[in-house]
Order: structure tokens, then sequence, then C-alpha cells
């Protein structure tokens, strides 16, 4: 083990010196070659052709395709006898692919409802407590951090080396936090680190780069090259991440029996919300996401998806396949890949490895606390995955199920400006008199269809939790489940075309250039003042506006224009009430929003432990940690 500090300095940027501290074992290297995208690897391992899970592919396409070409023909019908025009075939241009991908989205969720509730979902069922070999292997957990709160990281880093002392096999871990703070949180961090180091069950090893290369990627490669050589798989995480020591055992003990997987990704649940928008994404994500999850592992077998955190991989076989070049350019196209955990998945795959996707009941994630933390977050999701569009043709071997994985991730931020393309041409046409204002609207049948789509998964989410008792009592009951949904429901209208413009603003300023800043994220607020909300969302005022003069000039129906326009005159109000935390403990106390915590009550034990461990580094009692985990 080793201490040291040092000065540096970037001289290309002019910045001051920045000082470097590190606590860390003797290095073990290991090389991590950038990869040539322009040439396929060689010496592949063969793996026979699976009909099976192409099959499965074929179906979902078939599902989503059937809706989209009932709604095309019956539009065909309305808008089409007379032939087609130019204004007709935009139109029609714009529908079918928006109309085909929700149908995607509904097929997914459809083949997820039914594998959970039929018994044959056992490839996609939660993780379970199971016997399993001495681990032989060594883990390195890595805690990736930049100007976080530093109090919560050790408090969330602590109930896992704990949780890991109940596990066999526990002492196979070690925990790295990788910094990548600026020199104050930096400092703060080492006198933290120091002070409390001692108090943790297992090695706890903290290193503070004085220069950020390379953002997170680059963070993570660093250690790769100095210490991964000592470790035969690394579970990666986030700042706001836990994971059971169950969990983590479990993956590894996944990891050495099928040699040929090279990474195993977590459904990670949404834990830890206290303002009324994060509540309410807690329970949509815990009600709804779990079908969704299930039947995209159903249909994506070998090829799955990372997220970047919550995941276990083959320290060698990352090392091996997914040294990230700095592409050529200006962002946002060149530079640093940004969102560098889909191209890692699809670098890992194209080398031979498998990548799976597991649902597990004790991984976790916390989730940005109002809608602009939300819309921060979500421009750089949206910069990264239009930085995947020209990589689709130029990293060659690529698998067609990962070219599909990244083509589908930046084509979900192009289907909000296609939205509102669709609104203004049907507005617009009706103004100019190219069609009488009903003609174009969707007919009766048409709309019930849409409806189906849009919110049947969250129906079938409701319909398994209700059948399942466990489930339903972690929601508080049908009633307050079915309360919860409809609240949903309505929110989700409002939210809907607020998010549709914030995303095409984001789109069109990082097309011109303008390139997004990855620093620490917020991840604690309480409410927002008025007049920053009016002016933030002065662009969604002005739309809702305009559209609603637009239908009325052109004489339109205001029936299904006024959920949109309110939606974005009053996205000021809206994203200043949901920022709230008393209305967070209003909801949580009514239980609208409820949801079962497992394993902890996160908040208050991460305090307590921090702050025990800070007066006297002393191991404090775990029956609470132990208990919830054999709960769990």
């Amino acid at each position: 083990m080793k201490a040291t500090g040092g000065v540096h300095s970037d001289k290309a940027s002019g910045s001051a010196p920045s000082r470097a501290f590190e606590h860390l074992p003797p290095e073990r290297r290991l090389a991590m070659p950038a990869q040539d995208f322009a040439a396929t690897p060689r010496d592949l391992p063969h793996r026979p052709f699976n009909t099976d899970l192409w099959a499965r592919r074929m179906l979902v396409v078939l599902l989503a395709l059937l809706p989209a070409s009932m709604a095309a023909h019956e539009m065909r019908r309305s808008i089409g006898l007379d032939g087609i025009s130019t204004w007709e075939g935009i139109y029609l241009a714009l529908f079918i692919p928006l109309f085909a991908w929700i149908a995607f989205g509904f097929a997914t969720s459809l083949i997820g409802f039914l594998l959970l509730t039929m018994g044959k979902g056992q490839g996609v069922r939660p993780y379970r407590a199971r016997a399993m070999a001495p681990l032989r292997g060594r883990t390195a957990v890595l805690l990736p951090v930049c100007n976080e709160d530093f109090q919560g990281v050790l408090g969330r880093l602590s109930i896992m080396e704990r949780s890991l002392a109940q596990v066999m096999g526990g002492e196979r871990f070690e925990f790295f936090i990788l910094s990548d703070s600026n020199a104050i949180n930096g400092e703060i961090e080492r006198v933290a680190y120091l002070k409390m180091r001692k108090g943790f069950s297992r090695p706890v090893h903290y290193r503070r780069r004085a220069l950020n290369i390379g953002r997170k990627p680059g963070n993570i490669a660093e250690w790769v090259q100095r210490f991964g050589g000592a470790y035969d798989y690394m579970i990666v995480l986030d700042a706001d991440s836990v994971m059971s020591g169950q969990t983590m055992a479990r993956l590894a003990s996944d990891m050495e029996r099928h040699p040929h997987v090279g990474l195993i990704q977590t459904v990670p649940s949404i834990v830890g919300a206290t303002t009324f928008f994060a509540r309410w994404q807690q329970f949509a994500s815990r009600l709804f996401g779990p079908i969704s999850a299930a039947g995209m592992i159903w249909w994506a077998g070998s090829e799955g998806m990372f997220w970047g955190h919550n995941a276990i991989l083959r320290t060698r076989a990352f090392a091996q396949s997914c040294g990230l070049p700095e592409l050529p350019g200006r962002a946002p196209f060149g530079g640093h890949i940004m969102s560098h955990d889909m191209i890692e998945a699809a670098l890992l795959r194209r080398r031979g490895w498998d990548v799976h996707i597991v649902m597990a009941d004790d991984s976790f994630e916390e989730f940005p606390p109002s809608l602009p933390d939300l819309a921060t977050r979500d421009r750089r999701w949206c910069q990264g995955n239009i930085q995947h569009v020209p990589l689709l043709s130029k990293i060659k071997g690529m698998h067609p199920v990962s070219k599909f994985q990244l083509f589908v991730g930046a084509s979900a931020y192009c289907t909000s400006p296609l939205w509102l393309a669709l609104m203004l041409v049907v507005l617009g046409g009706a103004a100019a008199g190219v069609w009488p204002p009903s003609a174009i609207l969707p007919s009766g049948s048409l709309l019930a269809l849409t409806a189906v789509l849009l919110f049947g998964p969250k129906l079938l989410a409701l319909l398994w939790a209700l059948a399942d008792p466990a489930r339903r009592i972690g929601f508080g009951g049908g009633v307050r489940m079915v309360r919860g949904v409809l609240a949903d429901i309505a929110l989700s209208i409002l939210m809907a075309p607020v998010s549709m413009l914030t995303q095409t603003i984001n789109l069109f300023g990082i097309l011109m250039g303008r390139k997004s800043s990855w620093n620490g994220q917020t991840r604690d607020r309480d409410g927002m003042a008025m007049l920053p909300a009016i002016w933030l969302f002065k662009w969604h005022i002005l739309l809702g506006a305009g559209l609603t003069l637009l239908a009325v000039r052109s004489g339109t129906s205001l029936g299904w224009i006024m959920p949109v326009a309110a939606g974005l005159v009053l996205a000021p109000l809206f994203a200043a009430f949901t920022a709230r935390k008393d209305w967070g403990s209003h909801v949580a106390k009514s239980g609208l929003f409820q949801v079962a915590e497992p394993w902890w009550r996160m908040q208050n034990y991460q305090k307590t432990r921090y702050r025990q461990l800070q007066l006297d580094n002393a191991r404090p009692p775990f029956d609470a940690l132990s208990n919830a985990a054999n709960d769990s």
C-alpha cells in the first residue's frame, strides 16, 4: 500500500497546478490498446447461429410492424383516396415511423408481461440467492466520482462493503474510489478518506487524478492499465449506486461459471427519492420497468447492453476490447466518446464476448431530483447518442444487434423533433387550406389503437403487480397502486410535450456545435424559484401559445392540442412544483407513490454510518443492514 501526492499542471490549458493524491496497492499493469475501428478483429471464436434467438427478434419486429401497418393503411384510406400530395406525403413520412416506434415499445413490454406472468421467463427473472462454489477470482469494485457529495459516496460505499462481510467470498473484493474532482473538492475527499479508511472492514483505496483526461472512460482506463492485471473482474458503479454483497458475489460467481461472458449488466432500481418528481419517477420505474426490461432481455440474449454502471466486467476482456480512441474532428461527432458504455458493449461483442443483462432485486441508483436536472443529464446523453451515428459505419465487424441498439439509442432523440414537426404539419396544412381541419386527424379506431400502444405497458405492469401479493403489498395495496398509475398518466401527459421541445432544442444545439459539459450531477434539490423557471422554459411557453393560436386560426378542434399546449405553458409551474421536498414528503405520507424500500433505509443509514466513522472510526452495529439483507 502506498500513499503519494504530487503537483501536476496542465500546460496546454494554462490551468493552475493541481495536486493529485493516491492511496493504492502495488501496481499490476495491463495493456489496454486503443481499438482500430477500421479493422475487423481476427481469430475470433466461432459461435453457431442461434436460430431461437433470431426468431425472438423477428417476432418483436413483426409485433411492432403489424400495428404500424394497420395505422398506415387507415391513414392512407383517410387522406390518399385522390392521390398523395406533397403535404400528405410529408405527413405520412412523419406519422408511420413514429407509430412504429411506440409499437416497438409496446411489443417489448407485452412479451415481458407474458414471460413474467406465465412462469416461463426463467432467463429474465430476478437474481435469487443460490449455493455458490467458493470464489477463486479477485474483484475490484470501482466508484468513479467527479465533484460529488463525498459524504454520500462514503455512506453508500460503507453499506456495500459491510454487506460483503456477510457473504461467503466477500474477502475477494476490494474497493477503489477513482476521483476526477477539482482541487478544492479533492482536498475534502482526501481528508475524509484518511479519517475514515480504518473503519472499513476490507480494503478501500482512493486515487484522485490531477488531470481529468477522457472523463469517466479515461478514469477507468487509467485504473485498468495500472492495476487491472491483479483483478479478474471489475464491478463498475456510479457515485449514486448501491449493490448488495449478495448480488456482487452472484455476479462474480456467474462470470467464473461462464468464461465466454465479458459483461453482465444488472437493471438497477431507483432509490432514495425525496422530491415529488423523484418519488414519481421512482414509482414509475419500479412498477413499469420490469416488464419492459424482461422483454428486452428476452430478445437481446447474448447481445445485451451496458449502461456504464451497476455491472460486472471481465477485466482482461475489457482491456483487450474497449480501448477507446479519440475521434477526429470537433464535437458533437469528434473528440472523446461521451456515451462510452454502449460502444464498449458493442466492442466486447465484436471480439466474441457475450454481453448479458439480468434483473437484480438489490441493485440501485438514484434519480435526478427535478425536471431541469433530468434535462441536463439528458442533454449529455443526447450528444453521446448522436455521436454514435457515424460510428455505425466506421466500426468494422460490429454485431448487427449492436448496430441496431446504437441506432435505436440515437433515433430516440430524433423522435421529439419528428413529433413537433408532425403537429406543425397538421396545423399548418389546415391553416393553409391544404385539408379540412378534421380530415387529417386520426379516426376513432386509430386513436384507440394509439392509446393502447401508449398506455398499454402501464396497464400490463399494473395487472402483473396486482396478481403478485408480495409486489402488491410493496406498492401499498391495490387501491394505492391504481391511484399512482392514474396520477402517473396525468403527469406524463403534462411532461411529454415539455420533454419533446427540450430534446428538440438540445438536439439542434448539439448539431450546431454547442457541446455538453460532463461535471458532477445535481443529486439534491429542494424547490425552484418561479422567475428562473419561467426564463428556463420561455420557449415552451411561446410554443404552447403559438400552437393554440395556430389551431384557432386553422379551425382545428382544440381538444387534441390542448394537452400539448397546457403542458408547454405550465412547464415552469410543473418544474417548480415537482422539485419540492415538502410535496415529496406529502405524497409519501399519503401513499400516492409508495414503493417498498428493500434492504435498507438508505438516507438515514448512510448518514448515521458516516457520522459514526467520522467520530471514532468504530465499526457500528450491523443489525439493521443484516436484518434487511435477510429479508430481501
